[in-house]
């Protein structure tokens, strides 16, 4: 099944990420990498956090 994920970037920016991504994700506010594709489920970058997983 798949969710989305409630990412906080470094900067303070939240943001909503597909938990299936096939590209690398990234924060609109500063551009720093949130997530990268890993081929099924999306790998949270260093200094992103997940706050919430959303259904």
């Amino acid at each position: 099944m798949s969710k989305f994920l409630r990412v906080k970037c470094s900067c303070g920016n939240e943001q909503n990420v597909f938990g299936h991504a096939c590209r690398r994700v990234d924060c609109l506010v500063c551009g720093a990498a949130l997530a990268y594709p890993s081929g099924s489920r999306v790998r949270v970058a260093e200094g992103a956090k997940v706050l919430k997983v959303l259904n």
